[in-house]
């Protein structure tokens, strides 16, 4: 009895997981982007109209709003392009698991040259690679391929060093590349005291998903930019603090679907095992 209601159950059941899945990542994709406010006065909109074609029963509206939602693909794809991009590149990449003793040193090196720098108000652009390649987005740059440590970072962006201009390219403790041109940030509503630094962290970060830290020249500020969104002046300790729950944390966390799974591991074969048993006796 209670294998036929398997058997009859586990499709629906695989559907709603698919569905659960879809939905859980879509918002957690689309919470904390630019696009986020449009979607979701999109669906406010859109809801609203629906509900008052069928209460009203406007037909003519109701046939404009089906119409209308063959175009909600298109128009995700243009207000999304960025996050897109950068959603399937870390789903055509693999992740690089490291120690976390080791993690917690290459983010150290990157604190304590920013802290130097910052109290000698020299400029730095420094983006930490995670899954996705920096190089394909960044195709310039001087390949120094050397290990990272706060010396060579200051070196790198000492004033009238030749390679002090642009950004460096950080992958786990090594750096990879200096002189890099980041690509630039399309957003118009930016102040207009904000820097070319600046505006190229956020660049980056639109298309990656790099976590990308400045150092301001002419205050001496650090600011990091993560998924598009600049925070600016915050300590040493503030940034070690965003780099250790980006960089050592998420590596360790398991997502409840992992979970899921090992319950389904542990559990199906008793449930199969129950539903057999009764037939057998």
């Amino acid at each position: 009895m209670i294998l036929e209601y398997v058997n009859a159950a586990w499709r629906p059941v695989l559907e709603i997981l698919i569905l659960a899945v879809g939905i859980y990542y879509t918002f957690n994709f689309i919470r904390g982007t630019r696009g986020a406010p449009v979607v979701t006065g999109l669906v406010v909109v859109l809801l609203g109209l629906s509900f008052a074609t069928y209460i009203l029963k406007l037909v003519v509206l109701r046939w404009l709003l089906g119409t209308f939602f063959a175009a909600i693909a298109v128009a995700v794809l243009v207000i999304f392009q960025p996050e897109m991009r950068r959603m399937f590149a870390q789903l055509g990449s693999q992740t690089v698991f490291q120690a976390q003793h080791q993690l917690r040193e290459n983010l150290e090196v990157i604190v304590d040259a920013c802290e130097t720098m910052s109290e000698a108000k020299i400029g730095a652009l420094i983006a930490i690679e995670r899954t996705i390649h920096l190089t394909d987005v960044v195709e310039s740059g001087i390949v120094v391929d050397c290990l990272a440590t706060p010396e060579m970072l200051e070196t790198i962006f000492f004033p009238n060093n030749a390679v002090h201009d642009g950004g460096v390219i950080i992958k786990g403790d090594r750096i990879m590349r200096a002189a890099c041109i980041f690509p630039l940030t399309r957003q118009e509503n930016l102040s207009n005291s904000m820097g070319t630094r600046h505006r190229a962290a956020i660049g980056l970060s639109e298309e990656t998903d790099a976590i990308v830290v400045v150092v301001s020249e002419e205050r001496g500020s650090i600011s990091y930019v993560y998924k598009g969104i600049l925070t600016r002046d915050v300590t040493p300790e503030e940034l070690r603090s965003i780099l250790t729950s980006v960089l050592v944390t998420k590596s360790r966390q398991r997502t409840w679907l992992d979970h899921v799974r090992n319950w389904i591991r542990q559990h199906l074969p008793a449930l199969i095992a129950d539903g057999i048993a009764p037939r057998r006796k």
